[in-house]
């Protein structure tokens, strides 16, 4: 049994666009697989995930080491919000934003759900097992690729 009843469960009624600025950073669940490098296939089109990290992820904590001025160092940072969550397509099926905007649950092991910030670490459900932070990276890219976030 979760620790959160139905009162609290702001995102079941709470359309993403009506949320606070609180409520909406408290979606995020810390899992950093956001934070992985993508590439896109020249002849598909398929975006693929890897398992090269933006630089600014901390490793052991799967949170941005510079949240407040992310966009200063990191270019290609992308800013989720209520309009482009609609059309980006790479979000990991657990992303809480994606299963809002689908009316879809939140897993158990969210911190929403758990009341405990470290539970999607704990879980298993980070990329902290198996991110490698572009510093190491020591091979062609394609041997980074994920076949599923």
């Amino acid at each position: 049994m979760n620790a959160t009843n139905k009162k609290e469960q702001f995102w079941l009624s709470t359309p993403l666009e009506q949320m606070t600025p609180v409520q909406w950073e408290s979606l995020c669940d810390g899992c950093g697989k956001c934070c992985l490098l993508k590439i896109q296939e020249a002849e598909t089109q398929q975006v693929r995930t890897t398992k090269i990290c933006c630089r600014l992820l901390n490793t052991r904590t799967c949170k941005c080491s510079n949240y407040r001025e992310r966009f200063r160092y990191v270019d290609d940072c992308i800013k989720l919000n209520p309009t482009n969550i609609k059309t980006i397509t790479w979000l990991p099926k657990s992303c809480a934003y994606r299963l809002v905007k689908e009316k879809k649950g939140l897993p158990d092991w969210h911190p929403l759900m758990t009341k405990d910030l470290q539970s999607t670490i704990k879980s298993g459900h980070s990329v902290k097992s198996f991110v490698v932070h572009p510093a190491l990276v020591n091979k062609p890219i394609i041997t980074y690729l994920l076949e599923e976030v």
